[in-house]
């Protein structure tokens, strides 16, 4: 469609759709100050069976997502070493770099937060580079260059949805954070106004350069990037590229394992997930969340993201959901961050990403259709396989715990459970949720304020 779709893209849709999302983060992130995130969101407003669907989907959504980023720090490398194209050499050296970053990820998040943020110092600042040289030869009439008939529309929101999205990803490591309440929120709003800058000021500057659609290939900006800085900034750009590639894998890895260690704390999963390593990481999950590197193997870039993007479209409108009734359900819910804005406030900021998301869905192949059926097909199974081997005994569980809102007005539950005491207890400070108070056989505060219930699981019991 040309250089005008692409910047109207990365201006227009991050304020719409990336905006909404990670303010949602950031107040039920604070909510729910837990490893398993968004699973608790959708717990405490749907119950434990949508809780777990919305982890399953956001955990293959997760893996799906990570295949990309080796492919991609390899497609960057072979530039400068054109002998590693060979498949004796490719798939070694791919499956080898997994490995190495699975055992960093192993080593604990202290290593990798520490590497991420050196990591993205270093790739962010020769962009910055770039724009500076970049700025006094820039033509701005290139920008408005543009062509309406000629937009591929599925590949096109497709690619965009996928740079702006998973702002809730970061939620399933509020567990592992210092006093989530204060940094948490800031965390997310600053991250968003970085990418949103970093996105959009070197595409501007790069279009400013050369406005020609046939050049502008994987690999391009990195061309401009010599034209204006010779071969230090062009090699740094190259290197930056490949190396941010590296940060994402691992940002990745560590929100997806958390995912998992956090839904098996709450006993939705076996325990032997929850297990941490001596550097406080959880092996079996780190393990198991490679698993998405098979679809690089199998499938091709633009397959992987349409799959991963179907995915988490499902999570989202789930998320959304679960948003909009917690706030109608329970408004005296503690909220360290909340969103200045009322119930129709809230749903009129939801209309344009839900809309978004059934585009983004009705645009799938049936390939994407096919395989995301089935995932949803499966997961009410799973659940139920899972409730099975708690009952049977026949793998260790921890106790089932979760928060539930409960609508005072109704004396309705999420779950069909019925109004009684035995059932229900009124939990009593739940800001930073304190380990005592994760246990639901303990009466806690009646006279709290807030109208979460801790369900009181008769079937789930720690099998050991």
């Amino acid at each position: 469609g040309g250089p005008l779709f692409a910047i109207l893209g990365f201006v227009v849709l991050p304020l719409v759709w990336a905006v909404p999302e990670a303010l949602i983060a950031a107040e039920l992130g604070t909510s729910f100050p837990e490893n398993s995130g968004f699973v608790a969101w959708v717990t405490a407003a749907f119950g434990p069976f949508w809780g777990f669907q919305e982890g399953l989907w956001s955990w293959l959504s997760g893996v799906t997502d990570n295949a990309i980023y080796p492919v991609l720090f390899l497609s960057y490398l072979e530039q400068a070493m054109p002998v590693i194209k060979e498949p004796q050499y490719h798939w070694v050296i791919l499956f080898g770099m997994v490995a190495v970053l699975t055992y960093f990820n192993y080593r604990g998040l202290s290593l990798v937060g520490r590497a991420v943020v050196v990591l993205t110092a270093f790739t962010l600042l020769p962009f910055v580079v770039f724009c500076v040289l970049a700025a006094p030869q820039v033509d701005t009439r290139k920008w408005l260059e543009g062509d309406w008939e000629s937009v591929k529309w599925g590949p096109y929101l497709n690619c965009i949805f996928w740079n702006i999205n998973y702002w809730d990803s970061a939620s399933t490591l509020v567990g592992e954070i210092s006093d989530p309440n204060k940094h948490y929120p800031r965390a997310v709003l600053i991250t968003l106004a970085i990418v949103m800058l970093s996105y959009i000021a070197p595409l501007i500057m790069g279009i400013g350069l050369d406005s020609d659609r046939s050049r502008w290939k994987e690999g391009y900006l990195e061309h401009l990037a010599f034209r204006v800085g010779g071969p230090v900034l062009g090699w740094w750009v190259v290197a930056a590229a490949a190396i941010s590639n590296i940060g994402q894998f691992e940002a990745e890895m560590s929100s997806d394992a958390y995912l998992l260690q956090g839904m098996a704390e709450r006993g939705m999963l076996p325990a032997r997930l929850a297990r941490k390593s001596k550097y406080g990481s959880p092996p079996l999950a780190l393990l198991l969340s490679c698993s998405g590197m098979v679809l690089a193997v199998f499938s091709t870039f633009t397959e992987v993201v349409e799959l991963l993007n179907f995915l988490y479209c499902l999570a989202e409108l789930l998320e959304f959901a679960a948003f909009v009734r917690l706030r109608i359900i329970a408004p005296d819910l503690n909220r360290p961050f909340r969103i200045p804005l009322g119930t129709a406030g809230i749903v009129a900021i939801l209309l344009f990403p839900v809309a978004f998301i059934i585009v983004i869905m009705c645009m799938a192949s049936l390939r994407t259709i096919v395989v995301s059926g089935t995932v949803v097909v499966c997961g009410p199974v799973l659940y139920y396989l899972a409730e099975m081997a708690r009952r049977n005994k026949w793998c260790e569980f921890y106790e089932m715990k979760y928060y539930v809102a409960y609508d005072e007005n109704s004396h309705q539950h999420p779950t069909g459970g019925v109004d009684t005491e035995e059932e229900y207890y009124v939990p009593g400070a739940l800001e930073s949720a304190p380990e005592e108070n994760l246990n639901p056989s303990t009466p806690l505060d009646a006279d709290a304020n807030t109208p979460l219930l801790v369900h009181d699981n008769t079937d789930a019991e720690t099998s050991r």
